[in-house]
């Protein structure tokens, strides 16, 4: 593509060279520059890639986007200076790839919770309406069955551009993809189109990023604001920011609640572990989930099925139909009859909604032991809120490692149990082991009890000062309780 072409949408401030050259690829990782690329040199949170651009010209850019431009310049290379590279890479990364997000319908989801869930159960939902789909999500990014291992949330904005431009390729009609915070304040997913986006929830995540939860929210916000009058925008009415979210909106505002007056309603008729029988929109139907904020999730998918054209006995047939994300709310049945549930809740209200989805099934039959620990080089505040939050509704705590990163496990833990008093303190022990943790808490575990396994769900490794080690919570489980997968 001509370099001219490619820069159509943003503004320079300043070209020293020829832009009517041919670009053959973009990038804003130096080490994968080719001959003939475009490199784009940002200001990332940990480097600054205005240092990169001599290594990139090394391997055969010939074109630089740019915010300082450099003193000395090699022949035979554009420059090209604007005021933000953040803002521009996501528009130039869209013209290179032929403006996928135009070519598909995407829709967005938001929200501090229940993201993956609901791009997930989109994406299969929608396979089973026999439309052809793709998924960006924290788990994996899926074209079609091509299954594409995930780094971040949300992937850079070339990268999201290429997913997208294979997507197309390989004939989907619909994209579901998880937007998250970083990725909306970094303009990862500038210059996309959006049929739909979604709102799920808000509260205490990232603040280590964002600084200020205001910030966070606005990130969040920012994402609905972007949204075209073509599309559709559907908040969670029973979160105080669902509406907060949508105030400035130009896309077509729909609401759902399992409390309030909405444009998509439900009610729980029915709970046990192997799932729940549900009122939506005055039609019944069984599902293969738990938990009120389940109930949450599932009207979000509902909800935009719906907008996206499809009928609403066809969607509960299917909704009928589909599982549990991995490492959400997982079940495994122990031979000696107790139940343990493995699950991602890495904040304090993903704890408490999980803890309360496992009360509500189990109606004061049976005790829980919950087992827990918080993220290393992460938000510290959130340690003390997590423990108490546990104790708040466990009959037993064993507080543990998660990925402790390059801190100590036992700082983490020390910073966790400062939240709690004398009297929540009987209820707590803490073994660093996560894997010892575990063991302890099926040894303590009667017939009828619940054991939660929390904060890491479906990831499969321990990252330890910098190193990922193989670490599944659920082959640990069916190894202690001799249950074949």
């Amino acid at each position: 593509m001509i370099l001219n072409e490619l820069l159509s949408t943003v503004k320079p401030l300043a070209v020293v060279g020829q832009t009517d050259i041919d670009i053959t690829g973009v990038n804003i990782d130096s080490r994968r520059i080719r001959e003939g690329h475009l490199f784009v040199a940002q200001q990332g949170t940990q480097v600054d890639g205005h240092k990169f651009i001599p290594k990139a010209i090394e391997l055969g850019a010939r074109a630089i986007l740019c915010e300082n431009m450099p003193k000395v310049k090699e022949s035979g290379v554009t420059y090209v200076q604007v005021e933000s590279t953040e803002d521009a890479v996501g528009k130039v990364a869209t013209l290179f790839y032929g403006n996928p997000s135009k070519k598909l319908k995407l829709v967005g989801v938001t929200g501090t919770n229940g993201k993956t869930t609901i791009a997930t159960l989109l994406y299969n939902m929608f396979r089973k309406f026999g439309y052809r789909c793709g998924l960006l999500s924290t788990v994996c990014n899926y074209i079609e069955d091509e299954a594409i291992p995930a780094d971040h949330t949300t992937p850079d904005p070339i990268e999201l551009n290429y997913l997208l431009h294979r997507m197309v390729e390989a004939g989907c009609q619909y994209a579901f993809m998880e937007c998250s915070s970083h990725a909306i304040a970094q303009k990862r997913i500038g210059g996309l189109e959006f049929v739909g986006g979604i709102f799920t929830n808000l509260t205490r995540d990232h603040l280590d990023y964002h600084k200020t939860f205001e910030n966070y929210r606005n990130a969040k916000k920012a994402f609905f604001d972007g949204l075209p009058k073509t599309a559709f925008a559907i908040t969670n009415a029973d979160d105080k920011n669902g509406m907060v979210m949508v105030q400035n909106t130009r896309a077509v505002v729909k609401t759902y609640s399992t409390r309030a007056m909405a444009d998509f309603k439900a009610k729980i008729l029915e709970c046990h572990f192997g799932g729940m029988y549900l009122e939506i929109d005055g039609r019944e139907v069984g599902v293969q989930f738990i938990g009120k904020f389940n109930v949450s999730n599932l009207l979000a998918v509902y909800g935009t099925a719906v907008m996206l054209g499809e009928k609403p006995e066809n969607i509960l047939l299917v909704m009928s139909t589909l599982k549990s994300v991995s490492g959400r709310l997982d079940p495994i049945q122990s031979p000696d009859g107790y139940t343990a549930i493995v699950d991602y809740a890495h904040t304090p209200d993903a704890l408490e909604n999980v803890l309360k989805a496992i009360h509500e099934v189990l109606d004061g039959k049976g005790h829980v032991i919950t087992v827990c620990g918080a993220g290393g080089n992460r938000d510290k505040g959130k340690r003390p809120l997590m423990a108490q939050e546990a104790v708040k509704q466990s009959d037993k705590v064993i507080i543990t490692s998660d990925n402790p990163r390059f801190e100590d496990p036992q700082d983490i833990i020390n910073d966790m149990l400062a939240g709690l008093d004398a009297q929540q303190m009987k209820k707590v022990v803490s073994i660093v082991d996560r894997k010892e943790a575990i063991r302890t808490a099926c040894l303590m575990a009667q017939k009828g009890d619940v054991i939660l396994v929390a904060g890491k769900g479906h990831e499969d490794y321990q990252e330890i000062k910098g190193i990922k080690h193989h670490f599944d919570d659920k082959e640990v489980l069916r190894e202690i309780m001799n249950v074949e997968k």
